[in-house]
């Protein structure tokens, strides 16, 4: 068996305790989910993956609250960009990480670990999901769409949110 079929068959068990190991390091940081309370994609100005091409810190002192988060930006110019087309800016399956999302789990993702494709910003779990799920991602987001509609039901099931918890989906 060569090396990269050994890979492809044990990177998402890889991957699944990568992402737990991070949800638990996080600790009460705030969640990556839209609808959570609390504040989306950990702080990051979601406008500034598109028009600086980089993840950037959003400012407590510039938000706004979209969908039961607050949501924060570099610059009021962001935010003024964000309220005239939130849809254009949010991030795929709610800002948890695509690929967790692929394989029906629910796993908060690093927001600097982040992909454009198609005018959709995908946020995953830092290497190597990222370096995953960027091997095939049309692959990935086919998967993904097709289990986000139940997952993200459970998401509005949930009152609570605490590092670690994660929800699966029968496959």
């Amino acid at each position: 068996m060569s090396w990269s079929s050994r890979l492809k068959r044990t990177m998402p068990a890889v991957v699944l305790l990568c992402c737990v190991a991070s949800a638990a390091y996080a600790g009460d940081a705030p969640s990556n989910g839209l609808g959570e309370r609390g504040i989306a994609i950990q702080g990051y100005d979601p406008v500034g993956y598109f028009l600086a091409g980089e993840p950037r810190k959003g400012l407590p002192e510039i938000s706004t609250t979209y969908n039961g988060s607050r949501w924060l930006f570099s610059s009021e110019s962001d935010k003024r960009r964000f309220l005239a087309g939130p849809n254009r800016y949010l991030p795929a399956y709610g800002g948890y990480c695509a690929y967790a999302v692929a394989l029906g789990y629910l796993s908060d993702a690093d927001p600097r670990a982040w992909t454009i494709l198609y005018d959709r910003l995908y946020l995953n779990c830092p290497e190597p999901t990222l370096d995953v799920w960027l091997m095939n991602p049309l692959f990935y987001i086919r998967r993904a769409d097709s289990k986000w509609p139940l997952l993200s039901v459970q998401i509005g099931a949930r009152t609570t949110t605490k590092a670690g918890d994660g929800y699966h989906v029968a496959q």
